[in-house]
């Protein structure tokens, strides 16, 4: 029996982790944390590996522990990382153990600014269609898959959302650097992660890096509209095939929508095309696919309204998403509301990346809370900060979500009468607008429960 021990289990993409080793024949897994928030903690105490107790407990790290995988939220201080480094125990992080067992895969790995977990959704989506088994981790849940990553021994593919973002408390790359690639998508670059990468040179150096780390003869796929990927393709190994893409423009109907959305599309199609799979296979069967959870994902809709929730915090991500919105409804009125939720967006220097972006919604309503930035230990920005750095005269800013609710509740009963073809409204943030059950809240608003 192999014993993994996984210190910080509770994240979402850690817990996914536990469960798929968990599932594997052989294998026993145990987890901490502090804090466990649904869905993990139902995911965890269902799979039976919900912690006894939260918190660390040092005591319970011993030599017979195979191995320890590290989450982000542990600190390098954490006292059973310090009892396990002081026991000689091999401690993987996150990528490190994806990468070990699927070292003798071919692996497809998904990067970029934005898209990312929209394109590797689309990848898998159309293998399982085809009946193609792959390995995975992905950033959301999928329709007609039980969980957000698998391992297994049967696999001869391995498909992996690519995250620039930092490895582990012990290992300061970017994640995406432990996969080495056989097939890589890059989507696009938009300065991202300012707590990690201050300026934007380094920011677009760790694609670099990434782009230098694919197996030998490995392909990279990237979007031939951005112009910093197409200098890390112009100077990228000779023995890499660049293969440049531009959204799809075909005749064959799509659910999803939006120009991003295209895009990410023909990023996927040509990542699957690499792997023997046609393309006319690839179009007929991602005709179905309607997105993946929190990604510009319908939560309702009524005979005049429609309502959209989705992951976008960051600027390129923002704007993308909004525009995809009104190009889908010309003629709605378009209410967006967005939270500052995340690291990089509660900066006071980041803030003027967010110029123009909800610019094309008719009503704009950006939400932050103050005790987030004073938690974050940030440097304090005000509502006028933020309303000059969004730069358009539809943006009102809320640092209280009761406020903003109610606003959300006058400005459909004013607006719901009077707009000619109804109302779109989309709901953005990482988070949850500090305790709304957005998808519940919508219904009650647009009046999709009557």
């Amino acid at each position: 029996m192999v014993h993994i021990h996984f210190i910080a289990i509770g994240g979402a993409a850690m817990h996914n982790l536990a469960l798929a080793v968990a599932s594997k024949a052989g294998y026993k897994v145990t987890g901490s944390d502090d804090e466990i928030f649904d869905p993990a903690l139902t995911h965890l105490r269902d799979a039976g590996l919900l912690p006894e107790e939260m918190g660390w407990h040092p005591e319970k790290i011993t030599s017979d522990i195979d191995a320890i995988i590290l989450g982000m939220h542990a600190r390098e201080d954490n006292p059973e990382l310090v009892r396990a480094r002081e026991l000689g125990l091999k401690i993987y992080s996150f990528p490190e153990y994806l990468y070990e067992q699927t070292k003798d895969k071919i692996r497809i790995v998904v990067g970029g600014s934005h898209g990312k977990t929209t394109t590797t959704s689309m990848i898998l989506y159309v293998l399982q269609r085809l009946g193609i088994e792959a390995d995975y981790m992905v950033g959301a849940q999928i329709e007609g898959f039980e969980r957000m990553v698998r391992l297994s021994d049967t696999a001869k593919y391995a498909v992996f959302e690519g995250d620039e973002y930092l490895t582990s408390p012990l290992d300061l790359r970017s994640k995406f650097l432990w996969y080495h690639p056989h097939v890589a998508i890059l989507t696009g670059i938009a300065w991202d992660h300012i707590n990690v990468f201050p300026t934007f040179d380094k920011y677009v150096d760790t694609f670099r890096q990434f782009v230098d780390s694919f197996e030998p003869n490995g392909s990279f796929i990237y979007y031939q509209g951005d112009e910093n990927l197409r200098k890390i393709a112009e100077n990228a190994r000779k023995d890499i095939t660049c293969i440049p893409y531009e959204a799809y423009s075909g005749d064959v109907e799509m659910q999803v929508f939006g120009k991003h959305n295209m895009q990410n599309l023909q990023a996927a199609m040509l990542a699957c095309h690499c792997i023997g799979v046609a393309p006319d296979d690839f179009y007929r069967e991602i005709s179905t696919f309607t997105g993946a959870s929190n990604r510009l994902e319908k939560i309702c809709e009524t005979e005049s309204c429609v309502a959209y929730k989705d992951f976008a915090h960051s600027p390129s991500k923002l704007k993308a998403t909004v525009n995809a919105v009104r190009e889908r409804y010309p003629k709605k009125k378009l209410v967006a509301a967005m939270e500052l939720h995340t690291f990089s967006s509660l900066m006071a220097d980041f803030l003027p990346q967010y110029k123009d972006c909800m610019a094309e919604a008719d009503i704009a309503y950006v939400y932050f809370n103050p005790k987030v930035i004073e938690h974050k230990r940030l440097t304090p920005i005000t509502a006028e900060d933020v309303r000059k750095a969004f730069g358009t005269s539809n943006v009102e800013v809320f640092t209280d979500s009761e406020a903003l609710q109610a606003q959300l509740r006058e400005t459909i009963r004013k607006n719901l009468p009077v707009a000619e073809q109804g109302i779109a409204l989309l709901m953005m943030s990482s988070g949850t607008f500090d305790g709304i059950d957005v998808p519940a809240f919508a219904k009650q608003l647009l009046g999709a429960n009557k």
